[in-house]
């Protein structure tokens, strides 16, 4: 499978488009006013403990405060009667208000919520994750080969002390012992001059600032099968160059300055495949579709045979459907960044077989998937549970905001609606106050509705209340906004 990475730089935004066999699997977007701050390191203030979640709110110096969980702080282990380790479990014993932590983000502020900390650090570099309050040597499950996870932690083993330990990431696999001692020696500096800051700190603010989108994405695709990576800035071009010159020179050779004219997303689709990403109905290419709906509590995605008829009978038209649907399923949550939970609604099928042979295929098709998922099979309704690791907004939260006029809900009252609300309030106000005639302000579509002459509910409010009511168009109302006023 052939894939390569497109990068489109401007002052403002840098974006990221991976392209596998053609097709956009991923994008990744950073604008630098709303930079991601997920691997940065804080000095956090706590500033309110809750028992009854179990959880504090630290100020690390941005709009919301962040939430950090009792299962996410690192505390040195003290050993009781039994010999065990033990460590207290209510948050009130781990800390207290106006304490100053070193934390670290592991998730972005998503929607309303603040950002997920943990006091468990770690900074990870080519082929090591350093860890500060670990003293033993882990290896990436992704290297299968017993010898060479023996060498490699043998060779890591030597770096390590009291106060520090490491995980071998997949891509050292193969790298030789001067590779990691370098990557060993640059994490210490780096973790020496992360503690030097957080000792003249004295209130809570950022400590460290991780890579910009441009450099993580090469660090984070280190060791997968990439056959360029094109750039369209030459100054960007440049500074990775020197970064890959520096730390990963095996990636050196992928990269390519893009000098065209046309840019550099049109030229592969990207621009247009990403304005498809936010519409909720994706079409197969057997005609049939999905209807993707994305909520605050969960991603639902229903599956539709469309104008799919098939060639033999229903039974195999509904497989040959779920299954095309799976590969979809897989790129789409990829694309837009969906995580959570997720439900997926297949078209009920009878034979288990073929439920089965689905299920591998969804398996399959999430097997490219960088973040973690787990696929729960078919429940008792016929849906199949599944959740994807989210650590990032979405691409529709990015790129989107909730629509002025229907407040996020996806649909508008209705004309008619809308009229029978504006009877109501005239008569409501007839009988708070004393008033000889009134004027409704409407949108041109409820203002037409009310004056229709096939609309006789306006000349019966009028009879009712033995009042004139006029009506006048208000071209900024949408159509939902009325005014009742008194004359």
């Amino acid at each position: 499978m052939s894939s390569e990475l497109l990068i489109n730089v401007t002052p403002s935004e840098t974006r990221v488009a991976l392209i596998e066999n053609g097709v956009l699997q991923e994008v990744h977007i950073e604008r630098q006013a709303k930079r991601g701050i997920v691997g940065n390191i804080y000095v956090g203030k706590v500033s309110r403990v809750l028992p009854g979640m179990q959880a504090a709110f630290v100020d690390i110096g941005l709009d919301k405060a962040a939430f950090l969980h009792a299962s996410d702080i690192v505390q040195p282990q003290v050993a009781d009667d039994t010999g065990q380790a033990a460590m207290p479990r209510d948050i009130r014993g781990l800390v207290r208000e106006g304490q100053l932590l070193l934390v670290q983000v592991v998730k972005d502020p998503l929607g309303t919520k603040g950002a997920r900390l943990t006091t468990d650090i770690t900074l990870p570099s080519r082929y090591l994750v350093f860890m500060p309050d670990a003293n033993h040597v882990g290896v990436s499950q992704r290297i299968e080969s017993e010898t060479e996870r023996s060498r490699l932690k043998a060779v890591v083993a030597e770096f390590v002390d009291e106060q520090s330990g490491y995980i071998i990431r997949t891509a050292a696999e193969g790298a030789g012992e001067e590779e990691l001692k370098q990557d060993a020696r640059f994490l210490k500096k780096l973790w020496a001059k992360i503690s030097k800051r957080k000792q003249k700190t004295r209130k809570e603010g950022r400590v460290y600032e991780d890579l910009n989108l441009s450099y993580r994405i090469l660090r984070d695709f280190i060791g997968t099968d990439l056959e360029r990576i094109r750039i369209d800035s030459k100054l960007t071009y440049q500074e990775l160059l020197a970064f890959t010159d520096e730390f990963i020179p095996q990636m050196t050779s992928l990269l390519e300055y893009y000098p065209g004219e046309r840019p550099i997303f049109d030229m592969f689709d990207v621009e247009n495949e990403i304005q498809r990403a936010l519409e909720r109905k994706v079409m197969l290419k057997s005609g049939g579709y999905l209807i993707i709906d994305q909520t605050e509590a969960m991603t639902t995605v229903d599956v539709n045979t469309g104008a799919f008829v098939g060639h033999r009978n229903l039974e195999d038209t509904i497989f040959n459907t779920n299954i095309e649907a799976t590969q979809a399923i897989a790129r789409q949550l990829r694309l837009r960044n969906l995580g959570g939970i997720i439900i997926l609604d297949f078209i009920d099928m009878q034979n288990e077989e073929h439920q089965r042979r689905v299920l591998h295929s969804l398996e399959l098709a999430l097997s490219r998937d960088r973040a973690k998922t787990n696929i729960h099979g078919f429940s008792a309704l016929g849906l199949v549970e599944m959740t994807r690791k989210r650590t990032r907004e979405s691409l529709e939260h990015i790129l989107c905001s909730d629509c002025p006029v229907c407040k996020g809900r996806g649909s508008l009252k209705t004309v008619e609606t809308v009229c029978f609300e504006v009877l109501r309030e005239i008569v409501r106000v007839n009988r708070a106050y004393d008033a000889d005639e009134f004027v409704v302000y409407a949108s041109p579509e409820v203002k037409d509705a009310l004056t229709n002459d096939e609309f006789h509910n306006l000349a019966e409010v009028q009879v009712f209340i033995g009042k004139q009511i006029s009506v006048q168009l208000e071209p900024l109302y949408n159509q939902e906004q009325f005014d009742v006023v008194m004359i």
